[in-house]
């Protein structure tokens, strides 16, 4: 019968791989919070949100198109969010305390992104009008929405759609440029209902009146980051806010 010492290596490389792996999990789960921490906590301004593990430390990365940015940043909270905590509880929603179209609240919330336009791979910008490129067309099997006449959730028309903004990555239409004889709309291709037969397009999430409020760009023949998400954030806000019934149960 033999005393000596013996080593299970099988044992020992099931060991290493489980230590591995929990050091794995943890690097990532750390990594994770690059983005979005600390948490800010509405019980005291002193208090830091950030679990365990602690949030890393910053590192600068090369951005695809050029500049730099920093991950973990200081972010300034927003402290004017024109709304209050729909109950005492901490974490509550917020509930909107003017217009809520466009309040950056609940559905219409948005993320303040670059102000610059989003680049394709070979640095130009990615969603462009039609008139843009003379390349860009509406293929013969679909409706050109263009010329469409386009109406509110109330029936009430509020112009008609004089360019279609095209995703050269997709490729597809993400946006209608509408004019309705003030200035130009851009209305998400997402909240239009195309009627093929009439010839026309209906919009649910706005009533007529609200669409004079509805985010401008600042250049005629381009979109940024910020202002795709503005857009797209009014139109949402609009599917629960554009009058209060939609706020209700549905049963």
């Amino acid at each position: 019968m033999s005393s000596g010492f013996s080593i299970d290596l099988v044992e020992i490389i099931f060991t290493l791989f489980w230590l591995f792996f929990i050091g794995l999990v943890l690097y990532l789960h750390r990594e994770s919070k690059r983005e979005g921490y600390p948490l800010v906590s509405n019980r005291s301004e002193h208090i830091t949100v950030q679990g365990f593990p602690a949030i890393p430390d910053a590192k600068e990365y090369k951005l695809a198109h050029g500049g730099t940015q920093l991950a973990p940043r200081d972010e300034a909270p927003e402290v004017d969010v024109p709304g209050e905590p729909a109950a005492k509880t901490p974490g509550s929603p917020l509930v909107p305390t003017g217009d809520p179209i466009g309040a950056n609240i609940g559905p219409g919330a948005y993320a303040h992104r670059s102000d610059t336009p989003d680049l394709t791979l070979d640095g130009r910008p990615r969603v462009v009008p039609m008139r843009a490129d003379s390349n860009l067309h509406v293929d013969s099997r679909d409706p050109d929405p263009r010329g469409m006449p386009v109406f509110a959730a109330d029936g009430v028309e509020v112009g008609k759609v004089s360019d279609a903004w095209i995703d050269l990555a997709e490729p597809m239409i993400y946006y209608l440029e509408v004019a309705t004889g003030t200035r130009s709309i851009m209305v998400p291709f997402q909240f239009a209902d195309l009627d093929k037969g009439k010839g026309e397009i209906k919009v649910d999430a706005l009533y007529s009146h609200q669409f004079a409020n509805a985010p401008a760009l600042r250049s005629p023949d381009q979109i940024t980051l910020l202002e795709e998400d503005k857009i797209c954030g009014y139109f949402a806000g609009g599917l629960m806010y554009a009058d209060e019934t939609r706020g209700e149960p549905l049963l």
